[in-house]
């Protein structure tokens, strides 16, 4: 880069991210001396025994070969600094398109650490554990009622999971019926996961194309669906962030050959309170309890990924199952069609703490709200950079909006680089390159728990980077300027990981 560039670089990159000190660190293992230490302990009043008799030889540990021997503030300035240097929920805005990244509030981490919560041990008789018992149950309740359900399983630990759990249960149904039937249709803006879940439940996939304005054209899913379609799995809204808005009459023409409504409720924090799956022909769908109930998502999981479902599938639940029997709650092990354990114990019971905790704090109207201001947000980021970047479907969007990069290739800038040059502005890039049916994609999803003053940060940002692709495009095709470590070498990076640290600014040299 040159030293025009640069200047250029600090001037119209100045923005929310970093701008004072970034400090490089080392390996703890090239840090501190022999004789450091960050605790002093009294003498041992007991018989000191040797290691070895205490445990077997072969439990033991050796010592580790140049092992780091550092004082208190070493250790505390290490990992501090080394956190600094991730990007979080709590010290940044993810417009992350579907992946929901949102602000979790705290008071979810403290009711799950309550005690009697958090110590609960899975193997403790039921006796002891009727509380946990009761808010399962009660979530279970909850989650029926804002997905028009009948039935909740809590049990598979992620999305994912429940898809595959979903895809189960319509298996088993359709097998107690005569058949499992052989294909399972999926859009094509679905989810990747979804042709996944249906291969591993032993479905052949058929893709279905969306239709001009980026929903599903009923008559298309007619034309596929005959007595070998075991169901279709339908992302309502969609990844374009549209609502599918014939979804009731697909669910008829599937329902008519036989089949089953699988339903992606990945975004279902764009519809929570307004409307309800299950009333428009939705036989089964997932929840993704870490997106839409503020469960920590990514490196703060694990995740949970509850399953709804209409009573005719309720045979088939995995077990156990929680009920309430009097004044008690149990767990029943006892229903011969089910299709078994899907996760161990009863699912990750942390994460359905704090959701329940957040379901508990917003209330009805609460959630109703978080629907509409996530809408809002939206529409409001695609009103304002829809005469900067081509908007593919030109409409009223949910939760998120797609972009293109159509607009800036003739500059030769790209999505990537749009990507990186936003770092620069201290922002988290948004989903890039999906949905697949956009080409060069740029997936904007605000959520509900960004201001306005955010969001108007955001969109200066993207319209300055517009510009400088096109006064300036080499600026941007060689961002990130500001970073850590500046622009790597994306395929050497994925190939050939360097995990160790070397002190080096350059992508290219360090191929990490």
């Amino acid at each position: 880069m040159s030293s025009g560039q640069s200047a250029k670089c600090e001037e119209e990159g100045a923005g929310v991210g970093a701008q004072g000190l970034t400090f490089n660190e080392p390996l703890l293992f090239d840090q501190g001396s022999p004789g450091r230490r960050g605790c002093t302990l009294p003498e041992c009043d007991v018989p000191e025994l040797k290691p070895e008799r205490l445990l077997p030889r072969k439990l033991l540990r050796h010592d580790i070969p140049g092992f780091p021997e550092l004082s208190e503030v070493e250790v505390v300035r290490h990992f501090t600094r080394l956190s600094q240097w991730n990007y979080g929920v709590d010290t940044g805005f993810y417009p992350l398109g579907s992946c929901t990244m949102k602000y979790n509030p705290k008071i979810n981490e403290e009711v799950w650490r309550l005690p009697g919560f958090s110590l609960a041990h899975p193997y403790q008789p039921e006796s002891l554990i009727q509380g946990a018992l009761e808010l399962m149950y009660e979530l279970e309740q909850f989650l029926a009622e804002v997905s028009g359900m009948d039935r909740v399983s809590l049990q598979p630990a992620a999305g994912a999971q429940g898809e595959v759990l979903g895809m189960m249960l319509i298996r088993a149904y359709l097998e107690s019926k005569g058949s499992p039937r052989k294909r399972v249709l999926v859009p094509d803006s679905a989810h990747g996961t979804n042709p996944a879940s249906s291969a591993i439940c032993g479905y052949e996939v058929l893709q279905i194309k969306s239709g001009p304005n980026g929903r599903l054209d009923p008559q298309v899913v007619a034309n596929a669906m005959d007595e070998d379609v075991a169901a279709i799995m339908v992302t309502n809204p969609n990844t374009l962030g549209l609502f599918e808005d014939q979804i009731a009459e697909i669910a008829k023409i599937v329902h008519a050959k036989g089949g089953q409504v699988y339903c992606d409720g990945a975004n279902l924090n764009a519809i929570i309170g307004i409307s309800r799956p299950g009333d428009t022909g939705i036989d089964v769908l997932h929840f993704n309890l870490h997106k839409t109930f503020a469960v920590p998502h990514g490196g703060g999981g694990p995740g949970a990924g509850p399953v709804g479902l209409k009573a005719h599938l309720a045979p088939f639940m995995p077990v156990p199952v929680i009920e309430k029997k009097g004044r008690r709650f149990v767990l029943n092990d006892d229903l011969p069609s089910s299709v078994g354990r899907v996760r161990a114990f009863y699912g990750n019971f942390a994460a359905l703490v704090r959701a329940y905790a957040y379901i508990r704090s917003l209330g009805p109207s609460g959630l109703r709200r978080v629907a509409e201001v996530a809408v809002i947000n939206a529409n409001y980021i695609m009103s304002q950079l829809k005469d900067h970047y081509h908007l593919p479907y030109d409409t009223f969007c949910k939760h998120e909006c797609v972009f293109s990069d159509a607009r800036q290739l003739p500059h030769g800038v790209q999505t990537i680089d749009i990507a990186k040059r936003l770092m620069d502005y201290g922002f988290h890039p948004p989903t890039i390159y999906f949905p697949l049916i956009v080409k060069g994609a740029m997936m904007i999803e605000p959520t509900e728990t960004e201001s306005k003053e955010t969001l108007d940060q955001f969109i200066d940002a993207m319209k300055r980077i517009a510009e400088e692709a096109e006064r300036d495009p080499e600026l941007v095709r060689s961002a990130p300027h500001k970073t850590k470590v500046s622009r790597l070498d994306e395929v050497k990076a994925a190939r050939q990981p360097n995990l160790r640290w070397k002190g080096k600014t350059s992508g290219e040299e360090s191929g990490s």
